[in-house]
């Protein structure tokens, strides 16, 4: 996303000239043929197909292939010897061995993204901050959520852990930030794109389903000054129904351009509104998709939690690891312009920051030991000269729109869209998709909590991606009933 955005700036720590830690344009992959594939640019704004990013899959990314990591974990902040990054290309050969084998090597040039590329040059990049564990979306996540998975170290997955979990939503011995925020009577909301946030599938959110609100009411809710509010989180747009095309999640089957239409709508709706002069906001991203860094992720220390279900842990990881790096940039009318930090970061800083500012306890060992980000709000007086717009997203001529639209239009749910989108129709369950199922029951659940037993034996017969498909269609049509 930022590897060839040749940004230049000053050190947040030194003040002195820095520039971000990029790509020279001379890193490789081996390939499973014996050759070298080096990064590339332009990348495609939709890729063809979804690069692995479970846990056995970013280990091979990190450790290339066959390899594992050390026995014996590195002190926090050094490097696996293991670690080599070389491993991309072959994991996502493997699993596509007749797509294009460049596609996790190519790489964004930065008028591809100029929203996201503005704002890491007129705010703070943060170009060491790594996803929480080398891992998927779902237990990454939490790590924002509670500095924890509790023990997760893979996508949801069906039939086995909806019945084990009848109906209930992840658990974390310590809660959540959430729940440290309303024992501290401090006020939070989440803004969703969609009728099944991710943030719902943790212990305790559906009893604060007033606290979510459909991302079209954000902007008039801030520019009438509705949000005196300690914390807000924005979820993109998912588009599960039809595996992620047409929404903002910049999935890599998605149009990335629908990603940057987000940011650009969030950054002018606050740079516009009265909370402007305090606010600060951070964007990052949960996982590496399985697309191609260079930098080796160091260890950290395991947040020292018991884990909630000894199913969660398939891998038997120790959590001492940090996942690959992430893009992150952090803005605030008190944040000086063209800010490079080079401190690492994981998404337990999200906890801390918000612990540390509002004076709440720490969750895990891992916030507590997290560097937090508020220290780059060094400012006395806020910034008059930060723009009130940004540049247009590309246009891409509406890559998927037709794609979109005939998916959308489709009557019988089910097989006709799994086939539609390359899944299986009689097969078990994307992992990508297994998670939206759990907070579809969940949301069923608190609809009508009266039909308890009947709502979980009909989840529980979800069994395939078409099964998937047609069940949160269902449940979607009875929300907006």
């Amino acid at each position: 996303m930022l590897g060839l955005s040749g940004i230049k700036g000053v050190d947040a720590v030194s003040g002195r000239p820095t520039s971000i830690e990029g790509l020279s344009g001379a890193e490789s992959n081996p390939s499973l043929t014996g050759g070298t594939i080096k990064v590339t640019t332009p990348s495609e704004y939709v890729a063809p197909a979804d690069p692995g990013h479970e846990f056995v899959d970013v280990r091979e990314q990190l450790c290339g292939k066959g390899g594992s990591f050390s026995v014996s974990t590195p002190s926090p902040g050094s490097v696996d010897p293991n670690i080599n990054n070389s491993g991309f290309v072959t994991s996502f050969a493997t699993k596509y061995p007749t797509v294009d084998p460049t596609i996790p090597m190519q790489v964004f040039g930065p008028s591809q993204l100029p929203v996201l590329t503005t704002l890491a040059q007129e705010f703070a990049v943060c170009d060491h901050w790594f996803s929480s564990l080398p891992g998927p979306t779902w237990p990454n996540r939490f790590f924002v959520h509670a500095a924890t998975s509790g023990g997760l170290d893979h996508s949801p997955s069906l039939p086995k852990e909806l019945s084990s979990m009848a109906g209930g939503a992840y658990k974390f011995a310590n809660g959540t930030l959430f729940d440290l925020l309303n024992n501290g009577k401090l006020d939070w909301a989440v803004y969703t794109g969609d009728d099944f946030p991710q943030s719902l599938h943790m212990a305790g959110m559906t009893d604060n389903l007033t606290k979510f609100h459909e991302f079209s009411h954000f902007k008039k809710d801030l520019m009438a000054d509705k949000l005196p509010l300690s914390y807000v989180f924005i979820e993109p747009s998912w588009h599960p129904f039809t595996h992620f095309k047409g929404g903002t999640s910049q999935h890599p089957l998605d149009d990335v351009t629908g990603g940057e239409r987000l940011i650009k709508e969030v950054y002018e709706t606050i740079r516009g509104s009265p909370v402007w002069e305090s606010s600060m906001l951070i964007i990052t991203y949960d996982e590496h998709g399985g697309f191609f860094d260079h930098v080796a992720p160091p260890a950290t220390v395991d947040p020292g939690d018991a884990p909630s279900d000894p199913e969660n842990n398939r891998n038997g990881f120790n959590f001492r690891q940090l996942g690959v790096r992430v893009p992150a940039v952090v803005i605030s009318p008190l944040v000086g312009k063209g800010v490079i930090d080079h401190r690492i970061y994981d998404h337990s800083s999200v906890p801390a920051t918000v612990e540390g500012m509002f004076g709440l306890t720490n969750l895990t060992q891992r916030d507590k030991q997290a560097n937090r980000v508020d220290p780059l709000l060094t400012l006395a007086d806020p910034r008059t000269d930060a723009p009130m717009t940004l540049p247009d997203p590309v246009d891409t001529g509406g890559i998927l729109k037709v794609e979109v639209e005939a998916l959308n239009k489709v009557e019988e749910w089910g097989e006709k869209i799994v086939a539609a989108v390359g899944l299986g129709a009689d097969v078990a369950i994307d992992p990508a998709i297994a998670g939206f199922v759990h907070i579809a029951l969940l949301k069923h659940l608190a609809s009508a909590p009266a039909e308890k037993d009947k709502i979980i034996a009909e989840a529980k017969q979800v069994a395939s991606d078409a099964d998937a498909i047609r069940y949160m269609r269902k449940v979607s049509g009875l929300l907006h009933k």
